[in-house]
Order: structure tokens, then C-alpha cells, then sequence
């Protein structure tokens, strides 16, 4: 994930992204894109990956990464995404 992508990601968190979770387990990163958190830990969920249906994309103390959805509780059901594409300045 390259920096502009991370940025956006994190602002999309910052704004609640599309859930959040809590942590019933530790869970440790084992792979680079994993998101490793600790039991209790909350989790904003940025996106359903698509084609893979317990996994998420998530974030967590400023880290974004991939986790399955049986390593958590979600409150309550996860909204859709809006996809929006944003307009140019047209000069």
C-alpha cells in the first residue's frame, strides 16, 4: 500500500469508516498487509475484501491491515460503501 493510498485510508477511519469491531483474541501480524491487535482492542472497518467474505480491511492505534471477521464482534451490521469519485477543478 503506498502512501496516498494509506492516507486515504486513514482519513476514511478517522470518519468511522464503514463499522467498527472489538477484539476477542490477540492477533498476530503473518503476513506485511495483516493488521495485528490485541484482545479489546477496537477496530474501525474500512471495507469487506472483496471475493473473500470473512476478511476486512481495517484499522487500529494508526495501523492499517487485513483481518477475518471470527477475531472479532461487530457492532452491529457494517454499512455499505459509498464510492464516490471526486470532481477536477476544471481551470
Amino acid at each position: 500500500m503506498d502512501a496516498t493510498e494509506l492516507g486515504r485510508w486513514t482519513r476514511f477511519a478517522a470518519k468511522g469508516g464503514i463499522g467498527k469491531c472489538t477484539a476477542l483474541q490477540d492477533c498476530i501480524a503473518e503476513q506485511p498487509e495483516d493488521l495485528m491487535f490485541m484482545k479489546d482492542d477496537e477496530i474501525t472497518v474500512l471495507m469487506q475484501i472483496p471475493g473473500q467474505p470473512d476478511l476486512y480491511l481495517g484499522y487500529c492505534e494508526g495501523v492499517v491491515g487485513n483481518f477475518r471477521g471470527d477475531a472479532v464482534r461487530f457492532h452491529g451490521r457494517l454499512k455499505k460503501p459509498v464510492l464516490t469519485k471526486r470532481q477536477s477543478a476544471v481551470s
